[in-house]
């Protein structure tokens, strides 16, 4: 099968990554034409795209043969049987990676313009180009990833030569091609259109990614205690959490999380900082090993995901002594209104972001008694329309809020803040009557702190 052309191939690829979408995701462009592939597969998954240059080392009398390929964070790789066929010395191979590390330097600077680069330690990492032919600079770009301390690293293209797919395995966690012909003479023939891409082309399309990337996450208050990693006991197993508790908080907001997705969600997160911002104490909670995770049964079994939060409910309780509100996006907000209308569950409030509540059953939905709010994207017709159904067998006060021009994964500007906004109002003003007397104390105790001109 030939691509139409990049963008077609990027779409594709999008598809076969789409487990991925929801999760804390950096999509990483190898230039020039892999980029087109990698902006729509970004923009597919809901990710951050970011570029990373590397650069061919081609033999000096035969430049079209590489011996090896250079990458940011100095990784450099060699094709040791080059180098032997060809007889190059260290002398001439270091004198055309000088000239090769000045123009991965040149290109790094012009396609970023001045942004930073979007951090990758601790999150997975999906390498894209538009096709593997010998994988050399693919390889480099695995290594630039684990020099980055990426926790987990993706190789994606649209095809990929079946020996080259096979050796990179050794680099990547996953490599993914959509086309593995055992032959492959070039890239360009499995393109109608493959068109040169330009510097220019490159540039603007991080440029585009970038204004449509979620907001960063608001530092903490400095009272807060920490961003600490925790277990929280749930049956047979313990569940990955990150806890964060401000001085005095009032009540703590435990996270759903939907389909794909984890604690360590950038959109979550961001949402999360604005709870803490506001003395709000939040537990972004994985609701499945991640063992468990690979089932994807699992993952739409509400049940079961109510159940977990429900045992994350009395842990917290125990723990901090605090009441307990949710926040649930997909299939969480599901398990949320389920594990709210567990008999003494006296959850305080819920706000649901892109949800799914019509997964929880009618009878859950009409013993909830937490005041819930539902936001929706309004460019999300089908969501919407499945949140006005479940919230006819609501009792309880309940809304629905709807985002103009949001779509699912609210990655339009201005649309996530708008959602973390609305669901910080919506949990402090229901907050019970002791919570609210310690929240309005930390407040007059927050605006009488003399300024001391530090």
């Amino acid at each position: 099968m030939r691509y139409q052309d990049r963008t077609e191939a990027g779409l594709r690829l999008a598809h076969r990554l789409a487990h991925l979408r929801g999760q804390d995701v950096v999509v990483l462009g190898l230039p020039r034409g892999g980029m087109p592939v990698a902006y729509e597969v970004a923009g597919e998954l809901g990710a951050a795209l970011d570029v990373l240059v590397v650069r061919r080392l081609g033999v000096p009398r035969q430049p079209e043969l590489g011996f090896g390929a250079i990458g940011e964070a100095g990784v450099r790789v060699l094709d040791g049987d080059v180098v032997r066929r060809t007889g190059l010395g260290p002398a001439e191979q270091a004198a055309v990676e000088r000239s090769e590390r000045a123009e991965l330097d040149r290109r790094t600077l012009r396609y970023r313009a001045g942004r930073a680069p979007v951090p990758v330690a601790g999150r997975a990492v999906v390498i894209v180009d538009d096709g593997l032919a010998t994988g050399v600079t693919a390889e480099a770009a695995c290594r630039v990833a684990r020099a980055l301390h990426a926790a987990r690293v993706v190789l994606a293209v649209p095809v990929g030569a079946e020996s080259t797919v096979t050796r990179l395995r050794g680099a990547a966690d996953q490599v993914i091609a959509l086309q593995r012909p055992p032959r492959l003479g070039s890239v360009g023939a499995c393109y109608r259109d493959f068109a040169q891409v330009g510097d220019a082309q490159v540039t603007a399309l991080l440029e585009r990614a970038a204004r449509a990337a979620p907001p960063a996450a608001p530092r903490l208050d400095p009272g807060a205690h920490g961003d600490v990693e925790v277990r929280v006991p749930a049956g047979h197993v313990r569940l990955a959490a990150r806890l964060v508790v401000p001085e005095a908080a009032p009540a703590v907001v435990a996270f759903a999380h939907g389909t794909g997705s984890s604690r360590h969600s950038a959109r979550n997160r961001y949402v999360a900082g604005v709870l803490n911002r506001a003395g709000l104490g939040t537990l972004l909670l994985d609701l499945l090993t991640a063992d468990e995770e690979q089932n994807r049964h699992n993952v739409f079994d509400i049940r079961l995901l109510a159940q977990r939060l429900h045992a994350a409910t009395l842990w917290l309780r125990h723990e901090k002594g605090l009441p307990v509100a949710y926040f649930g996006a997909g299939t969480g907000a599901a398990a949320a209104l389920e594990a709210a209308a567990v008999p003494g569950a006296d959850v305080v409030s819920i706000v649901s972001r892109g949800g799914r509540p019509d997964l929880a059953t009618p009878a859950a939905l009409a013993h909830v008694r937490a005041p819930t709010l539902l936001v929706v994207g309004s460019a999300d017709p089908r969501v919407l329309s499945l949140n006005r159904l479940a919230a006819d067998w609501m009792h309880c006060e309940h809304r629905i809020a709807v985002v103009p021009r949001a779509t699912h994964l609210f990655p339009e500007p201005g649309t996530l803040s708008t959602v973390a906004e609305a669901a910080r109002d919506w949990f402090t003003t229901h907050l019970p009557p002791t919570a609210r007397r310690h929240a309005a104390a930390r407040s007059a105790v927050a605006t009488t702190v003399p300024d001391t001109g530090r």
